[in-house]
């Protein structure tokens, strides 16, 4: 990975975790904390659509978006865990 790529991934997290917790309402983890969850939202992603036969394009929007989604479904299992 080169520079660009890793800076890319950060604004990438950060805007998605910063969304998730917007969607989710009370989740928020500060800078470091929605880019964790930015992060693995994408990882979660990544690896949940292509086995629901979900694509959602390329490009940095599309990435944002996949993130945000699996940031999401992260934000909600915790919830769960959390009530539990």
């Amino acid at each position: 990975m080169d520079l660009n790529s890793i800076i890319i991934l950060l604004i990438v997290g950060a805007v998605a975790g910063w969304l998730a917790g917007v969607i989710m309402k009370g989740f928020g983890f500060g800078l470091i904390g929605n880019i964790v969850v930015g992060i693995v939202g994408a990882a979660i992603a990544s690896w949940l659509f292509p086995r629901l036969g979900i694509s959602l394009g390329g490009g940095i929007v599309g990435a944002i978006i996949a993130a945000t989604i699996g940031a999401v479904i992260l934000l909600f299992v915790i919830g769960l865990v959390r009530r539990g």
